[in-house]
């Protein structure tokens, strides 16, 4: 199994920057934790006595104790640090006398401390700035000496697609053939980022998938991710199709995903002089409130295909009682595999060979 690397390396952009094989060593890396786990086998040595240090600028349940308890699991420790309750890390002009502290000095602090900085932010933190959270952590990266990851930004989830893929190919085996469906689901807050979808469209691409990615109209992603997704289905010789129907996007599905996210009048462009508008936005989802993944809707999907969601699901509104808690649902096997998938790129990031 070859490592391609990944010691001191940052996970930011990940669905971008790492290559297709790469990925491919991360999950054969998520599955032998997992297995190695189940079976008792302790792996405590792989981060003995490192140091993690964790910012959530964000609400978190998953991402939070899968890196925390993954850092147990390794033999390390995650160590919180909650924008407020620390001096709040902000973007050089942005700082606030006795309140924050530039990035680039936190960043260089906790290098000289510890052995790598999670970070997750978007939405609110960012004033709805798209890419702004991305820099942020990329800040953290430019003056940091050790590993930074990305928990979540405006723009990618990339420890999430990790998880997913790693399910995937749990359940399938392969990923070629495999038809993938990333479909808007309807919520009643606008105040969810971009960075599912777009994660969860460009890494099965990546990896070869058939992806099928539909969305009202207003609820379109970045187009440089969808340029990216069109480019690798062309590479590998598989497909990436959009439509604005749901239910066209179920259909003969393998695996569908339908996620919510908000709508483009819910992000601020500065450099284009707009600002988000919360009150347009909900008026736009509650009018696509059709949308949820139901029973009518998975009938169209293939017999045995799998219901996936990263959770928080808003349940009664992205999908009905009946599909997320039946058999066709594996959303608990992918908050499981979060932990495992997070052990992977921690061990391969902070570790010694294995």
């Amino acid at each position: 199994m070859k490592t391609y690397g990944f010691r001191g390396r940052d996970f930011i952009n990940a669905e971008l920057d790492y290559t297709k094989e790469e990925w491919e060593t991360l999950i054969e890396v998520t599955l032998d934790l997992k297995k190695r786990f189940l079976m008792g086998d302790n792996h405590a040595h792989l981060l003995l006595n490192k140091t993690l240090f964790m910012i959530f600028y964000n609400q978190s349940l998953r991402t939070r104790n899968a890196f925390e308890t993954g850092m147990t699991q390794l033999g390390g420790h995650g160590n919180s640090l909650e924008p407020g309750k620390i001096y709040t890390p902000a973007l050089e002009g942005e700082e606030e006398a006795y309140s924050t502290e530039r990035i680039s000095d936190v960043a260089r602090v906790l290098s000289r401390m510890g052995h790598g900085i999670s970070i997750r932010a978007y939405g609110d933190p960012v004033n709805w700035v798209y890419g702004k959270s991305n820099r942020v952590i990329n800040e953290f990266a430019k003056f940091s000496d050790i590993p930074v990851i990305n928990m979540e930004c405006d723009k990618y989830h990339p420890t999430q697609a990790l998880a997913d893929l790693a399910t995937i190919k749990e359940k399938f085996g392969q990923f070629k053939g495999v038809k993938f469906t990333m479909s808007w689901a309807y919520s009643s807050s606008p105040h969810k980022p971009r960075a599912v979808p777009q994660s969860l469209i460009l890494a099965p691409c990546k990896m070869g998938m058939d992806v099928t990615f539909a969305h009202p109209k207003g609820f379109e992603l970045d187009p440089a991710v969808i340029a990216q997704c069109k480019k690798w289905a062309e590479e590998n010789g598989s497909q990436f199709n959009m439509t604005n129907s749901m239910e066209e996007s179920f259909e003969d599905a393998d695996v569908v995903y339908p996620k919510a996210w908000c709508p483009v009048n819910m992000l601020s462009f500065p450099e284009e002089g707009k600002v988000f508008d919360p009150e347009a936005a909900a008026k736009m989802m509650d009018a696509n409130s059709s949308w949820i993944c139901d029973e009518k809707k998975m009938k169209l999907a293939n017999k045995n295909a799998y219901y996936m969601h990263c959770l928080p699901a808003d349940r009664g509104m992205e999908v009905s009682n009946e599909v997320i808690d039946g058999p066709q649902s594996i959303v608990f096997d992918e908050a499981e595999n979060r932990m495992h998938s997070i052990k992977a790129i921690l061990a391969l990031a902070m570790g010694s060979r294995m």
